[in-house]
């Protein structure tokens, strides 16, 4: 009964008069039609259709406000542009509806910080306002189910529903088997985002023309100076990405012109396959000669007509015997066997952080090393869970452990080891010197920090690398895809998940389907101040945005 009450939320008659009652449902359900439409249009090569429909959709109210809730829900929601302006309440974001115009919209400059990398240099990032962001993901709308449709096969960067654990796979699939390639080309292209051609971003990119070149001419403040930018595209601009997919898309299909399609009798003789991450990329090949004297050529005449040049101190061409870092693993064989493993410096530079948070908090109690701990390692070892990745966890939970220790006995240089062994190590289980902290108010229980070594190790199952989410028939198989990751994403929460399948895995709100990147609130259905208790049966399980619109209508 309780959930039929929260579905009809949202069931608000359009147009509607305030930011709450809007119907996300109808929405969603506009604006995805639209981009089905877009997509099909891209794949027939309609470009006059897909021109209307693109105009159609971003100057809809579904569209328009889709755009703002996108940006003032992401992480960068808290920061402002050069103007100051934030869009944090339902007013502000109402009102922000009238703000999406193409008439008279001239994008400000953007604000220029810089963020550290990991080799010690800095990497410039550029800040637009929240209207330019706004405008940024409206049009993102329209050019995503272009983009989608025309990407390359193996490319995976900045893609729904694809992830460097798919191009890790995709790697394996390439160079795993005796008959495959023995060579590979490690590609790094020098500054990507800041040296793509404008003038190719211009000709070739199917969207407003107008509304594009004064985002890619809007120049940057930093110290009070305004400068131009003649090339690239913002780091920072949520659609830039998409952008520089552009600009990269096509060079799969390049080589396969040179070396043959898949699966060809030509292409069995050359080995040639290629896979893409955002600006990283990887060539194979039957020999380094083939790399060097054939497929290097092509590969730079390709950046070059995008103003783009590759590095020759990172361009590498190395055996597969020898082995490489890709995307922080390195892929290698050992007597004929292929291994991934998360690579030295990928582990260093992890370590590293922990390292140094440690040694910059030693008076802090234990309970805040815990919190700021468990994210981080929970979020490394997710990342390197799909590979041959056991030993290189128990490796990480030895330094960590030591680090720990060093940190406990700096903060009671008097105290006897067996006293802050009492202190910080407790049994839990078969599992010792578990690294622990007292919670206030509650005797006997503790906040633990997690062991790497417990992250299970599982097989990733790789997207088809044809599948388009813009096109109907393979709606089925995304919806299969987004359940079975969300489902990963929720094991070990047992609570979590009973709420969550009661649900059929969708939001009662919205009725949009939850996805692992996705973030959400668990919801009382009778408040806890009412008598409300947290049983399974009184929770519901909300978008951040749904559960908002829930309290705001009560």
């Amino acid at each position: 009964m309780h959930t039929i009450e929260l579905a009809n939320v949202s069931a608000f008659s359009h147009p509607a008069e305030q930011w709450h009652q809007i119907d996300w449902e109808l929405m969603n359900r506009g604006v995805r039609g639209l981009q089905v439409r877009i997509a099909k249009a891209t794949k027939n090569s309609d470009w006059r259709q897909v021109k209307r429909l693109q105009r159609m959709l971003t100057r809809s109210f579904a569209a328009k406000v889709i755009a703002i809730r996108r940006v003032t829900e992401n992480r960068g929601k808290n920061t402002a542009g050069v103007d100051g302006e934030l869009w944090n309440t339902p007013k502000l974001k109402w009102d922000a509806i009238d703000k999406l115009q193409r008439k008279g919209y001239k994008p400000k400059p953007l604000k220029r910080v810089y963020i550290p990398k990991a080799n010690g240099k800095s990497r410039p990032l550029g800040i637009p306002t929240m209207r330019d962001r706004a405008m940024q993901a409206l049009h993102l709308l329209a050019l995503e189910p272009v983009s989608e449709t025309l990407a390359d096969r193996n490319s995976y960067g900045f893609r729904p529903h694809r992830s460097c654990a798919d191009a890790i796979e995709q790697c394996f699939v390439n160079l795993s088997r005796k008959a495959s390639a023995q060579w590979v080309l490690e590609g790094d292209i020098k500054g990507c985002f800041d040296h793509i051609s404008h003038d190719w971003l211009i000709a070739n990119v199917p969207m407003d023309k107008v509304i594009l070149k004064r985002w890619l001419q809007s120049g940057y403040l930093e110290k009070g100076s305004f400068n131009p930018t003649d090339a690239g595209t913002p780091q920072g601009g949520i659609i830039s990405p998409v952008l520089a997919n552009f600009a990269l898309d096509g060079l799969e299909k390049v080589l396969e012109s040179h070396f043959g399609e898949r699966n060809t009798k030509k292409s069995y003789k050359h080995k040639v396959n290629y896979v893409r991450y955002a600006d990283d990329f990887i060539i194979t090949g039957i020999s380094k000669e083939l790399l060097e004297k054939e497929v290097l050529p092509i590969v730079k005449a390709f950046m070059a007509e995008r103003g783009l040049v590759l590095s020759g101190e990172k361009t590498l061409i190395t055996h597969i015997d020898q082995g490489f870092d890709f995307l922080g693993q390195n892929l290698r064989k050992y007597n004929g066997k292929m291994l991934i493993k998360p690579s030295r410096a990928n582990v260093k530079e992890f370590l590293k952080g922990i390292r140094e948070y440690l040694n910059g908090h030693k008076t802090v109690p234990a309970s805040a090393v815990i919190a700021k701990l468990n994210p981080m390692i929970r979020g490394w070892c997710n990342y390197h869970r799909w590979i041959c990745s056991s030993e290189t966890f128990k490796y990480v939970d030895h330094r960590i452990w030591k680090m720990l220790w060093r940190w406990c006995s700096r903060v009671h240089l008097k105290r006897r080891k067996r006293w802050i062994k009492a202190k910080y190590f407790k049994t839990v289980g078969d599992r010792k010197w578990v690294f622990s902290a007292p919670k206030l108010g509650e005797s006997g229980e503790y906040f633990r920090l997690i062991y790497a070594s417990r992250i299970k190790v599982d097989k990733h199952v790789k997207i088809v690398a044809t599948a388009n989410c813009y096109l109907p028939e393979d709606e089925q198989y995304f919806e299969r895809l987004k359940m079975r990751r969300l489902k990963k994403s929720m094991l070990g929460y047992l609570k979590l998940w009973r709420i969550a399948e009661r649900q059929n895995f969708s939001c009662p709100v919205c009725c949009q389907q939850f996805s692992s990147e996705d973030e959400w609130d668990i919801h009382h259905i009778v408040r806890r101040v009412d008598g409300g208790t947290d049983k399974v049966s009184n929770l519901v399980m909300l978008h951040l945005n749904c559960h908002r619109q829930v309290h705001n209508s009560r």
